[in-house]
């Protein structure tokens, strides 16, 4: 089997067991996070099975997990950040700032697309891949906040809970395709 329909397979079983438990916990975090118009399925699952079935005290601490903060230098009177301080989980902190960017497209009008603007544009603008860390952290707090006590970010849009069921849905006939094609060997 080629690495492409493994891949496929995996995603296949993994929308299966969403549709037949959508009431469990975990899946009940992943259609609410796919609700986020520029989250999928698949940055959904991880952010729930990485992060967010975790209980963590405040903000600074799901920060801290993802490895999404200053690493502080202190010598003397001097203080400085040396950059960011990368001893958390480096599949979140990927994922997260992969997930920033399309999120940039699609939520323009949302408070975090436009805090990312305001740094980045102007006279004094910063670096637009120093400014999407400090985004892929908001946004984490933000989808913590939604995936904890339902707080929606301000300005963001989401989707209908029928788009997610559609797009979660699997056909019988794609299972069965999926389980023969499985047990055929090379």
């Amino acid at each position: 089997m080629a690495v492409r329909e493994q891949i496929k397979a995996i995603e296949q079983a993994r929308l299966e067991a969403i549709r037949q438990a959508p009431d469990k916990p975990a899946h009940a975090k992943v259609r609410l996070l796919a609700r986020v118009i520029g989250v999928g399925i698949e940055s959904a699952d991880m952010l729930v099975r990485e992060v967010l079935l975790r209980d963590f005290r405040d903000r600074r601490a799901v920060a801290r997990y993802a490895g999404l903060t200053g690493a502080p230098d202190e010598s003397g009177a001097k203080r400085r950040e040396k950059g960011l301080a990368k001893s958390g989980n480096s599949r979140v902190r990927r994922g997260l700032i992969q997930l920033a960017w399309p999120f940039l497209v699609f939520q323009k009008s949302s408070a975090l697309a436009q805090w990312y603007v305001e740094r980045t544009s102007g006279t004094k603008r910063a670096r637009k891949t120093t400014v999407i860390v400090a985004l892929a952290r908001k946004l984490l707090i933000a989808l913590w906040r939604l995936a904890t006590i339902g707080v929606v970010p301000e300005g963001v849009v989401l989707r209908s809970d029928a788009s997610v069921a559609r797009r979660t849905a699997v056909t019988s006939s794609t299972t069965r395709q999926l389980q023969t094609s499985s047990r055929v060997c090379p």
